[in-house]
């Protein structure tokens, strides 16, 4: 039974509430109460409360319910506006969040075009109608918004190059390719507000003339571009996409998964239908991009901010944020925390306040963390309370990158840490460029001997030299970027990779073959579990651990009930 005060009930059916079961609870929520409309939304970025509720009620107060299961008992708290089982956000986190380009995320129906026009959606590209190019450019300009895939280039600037270009076709490429590990912001952008998206491209058709509009969109994220396809169609049938008289093409082109498209004149090779490598610049995408036309490319976050800039005015918008980085910064945190998920804060805040009073983080088991994604930097925490901004971050030898930002807490290997993102970025490496494709390589290969104890202090010099001839020697920003774990890890941590060479050991107890694992027999209850769970019978029947079988997988660590398993450094 619905209670009588309840005007509405949204659940999060995001790709984060679909995996931790939206889809269950929302069949069972709709078996219970057939003839009640449960309205799906997006994310409204508290992943670790998972799958949530909001409840609205008729005299406008919100009330949310996390954590939800498929439940009865659970699900009949949310029908009754009951106090069991509400979810409340940490005030720390709330008081530090500033959501504007993420203030519908969440809160409608993603591909209802209604609920996004009552919200004000598709307001500002009314108004946009109604400006001359060159007044929506000079907007831009005004507000200091900066590119938020990385660059951190001018957006303005960049629209004002392809509006002076004079030629029969241009082309507004949106970047959706994000491939970083542990960054999720546009696709939940895209998920919970594509008409927003769209509309900052439509905005920007009408700034620079444009007539075609792709979103590269990676086929990974198929809800994005399911949600994308469906809003496009909705723009065409109420002709939002006749921008001065003249009606604007939008077009999704699914990616392959590469990481190096990410770089723009990548992009536009696999958009061409050719093999996704970068080319040398110039001539630069807004002289010569696709098929040879004017091109420009801005990412997912950056066409989401646009419509605030046109609606509210550009001084509004530069009023928040430093001097030289304008406006809100959306990450998606990830790692060693408490409260995973997106958070959307005003330039210049601080590393700490995101880490320990958004994130959650213990501020006694945290070593680190990782921005700008694989390609960014470690900083360590003597270091948070550097200010987020684009400059700031580059002078500790990181990058803000696309808002990936991953916490390392003191159970970590920072030397492992490099070489995991290392891996990753040669993998990723498209190959053009001798010091990218053998560069990273050869660092990866030193930082595998170090991690297995074999390294060299010749090594640890070798990797510093060879580091800055791979960012010197790269094309794009792939191979440019990608020796930045490496070389900030060196700078902040040099002692951890002497521990390794000098004294074969890895105080974190992470490199498996600088560790061995032991039981203590006075801990042990003999339940067996730990027997039963090796995968190579390196438990024997009177609980010895044969270190020569081991793996070091963990599942024996993991799995005993009284800790009675640990690791312990090589002798």
């Amino acid at each position: 039974m619905i209670n009588s005060n309840i005007a509405e009930i949204r659940l999060g059916t995001a790709s984060c509430g679909i995996a931790s079961g939206a889809g269950a609870v929302l069949e069972k929520m709709q078996a219970m109460e057939p003839d009640f409309k449960i309205t799906e939304v997006g994310c409204v970025g508290c992943c670790y409360a998972e799958p949530i509720a909001e409840v609205i009620t008729k005299d406008g107060q919100s009330v949310f319910y996390g954590n939800l299961t498929a439940d009865e008992k659970c699900l009949n708290n949310i029908f009754a506006l009951s106090e069991e089982g509400r979810f409340v956000e940490p005030e720390a986190r709330r008081s530090k969040t500033l959501p504007r380009v993420l203030k519908l995320a969440g809160r409608i129906d993603p591909v209802s075009l209604e609920a996004y026009q009552a919200a004000g959606g598709y307001r500002a590209l009314n108004k946009a109608q109604s400006m001359t190019p060159e007044a929506i450019v000079n907007a831009v300009k005004e507000s200091g918004l900066r590119g938020r895939g990385g660059g951190g280039f001018p957006t303005g600037m960049k629209w004002g190059f392809l509006a002076a270009k004079d030629a029969p076709e241009k082309i507004i490429i949106c970047n959706a390719d994000e491939g970083d590990p542990g960054a999720f912001m546009d696709r939940s952008l895209m998920e919970s507000v594509p008409h927003q998206v769209l509309e900052g491209m439509l905005i920007a058709a009408a700034a620079t003339g444009a007539s075609k509009l792709f979103i590269y969109c990676r086929a990974e994220y198929p809800m994005a571009i399911k949600n994308l396809k469906i809003a496009i169609e909705q723009i065409k049938a109420n002709q939002l996409n006749v921008i001065h008289d003249r009606t604007v093409e939008i077009i999704i082109k699914e990616g392959a998964g590469a990481f190096v498209c990410g770089e723009e004149t990548a992009l536009i090779a696999s958009l061409e239908g050719k093999r996704g490598t970068p080319r040398f610049r110039p001539p630069f995408p807004t002289d010569s991009g696709y098929h040879d036309l004017p091109t420009m490319i801005n990412n997912v976050e950056t066409f989401g901010n646009i419509p605030l800039i046109i609606d509210e005015g550009a001084a509004a918008y530069a009023a928040i944020g430093t001097e030289n980085s304008k406006g809100t910064k959306i990450f998606a945190l990830a790692g060693d925390l408490k409260y995973p998920g997106l958070a959307e804060v005003p330039m210049g805040i601080t590393l700490r306040e995101i880490v320990f009073e958004i994130g959650g983080a213990d501020p006694d088991n945290v070593k680190a963390v990782q921005t700008g994604g694989p390609s960014g930097g470690c900083i360590p925490v003597e270091l948070f309370d550097t200010p987020i901004d684009y400059d700031s971050l580059r002078s500790l030898g990181a990058i803000m990158g696309s808002g990936g930002l991953i916490v390392i807490g003191k159970n970590r290997c920072m030397v492992e840490t490099a070489r995991y993102f290392l891996d990753f970025t040669r993998r990723e490496s498209c190959g053009k460029c001798t010091f990218c494709r053998i560069g990273t390589t050869r660092m990866f290969e030193t930082l595998e001997r170090i991690t297995q104890g074999e390294g060299t202090l010749e090594d640890i010099d070798f990797l510093e030299t060879l580091g800055n001839q791979v960012r010197k020697g790269s094309l794009c920003g792939l191979g440019q970027t990608a020796p930045n774990p490496v070389l900030a890890t060196l700078r902040y941590f040099k002692n951890e990779y002497l521990d390794h060479v000098e004294k074969h050991t890895c105080t974190a107890l992470e490199c498996n073959a600088l560790v061995k694992v032991k039981l203590d027999q006075s801990k042990c209850v003999k339940c067996k579990l730990c027997i039963k769970s090796c995968p190579v019978g390196a438990i024997s029947d009177d609980f010895v651990i044969d270190t020569e079988k081991c793996t070091r997988c963990n599942s024996c660590i993991e799995l005993c009930p009284k800790k009675a398993i640990s690791r312990y450094p090589n002798e």
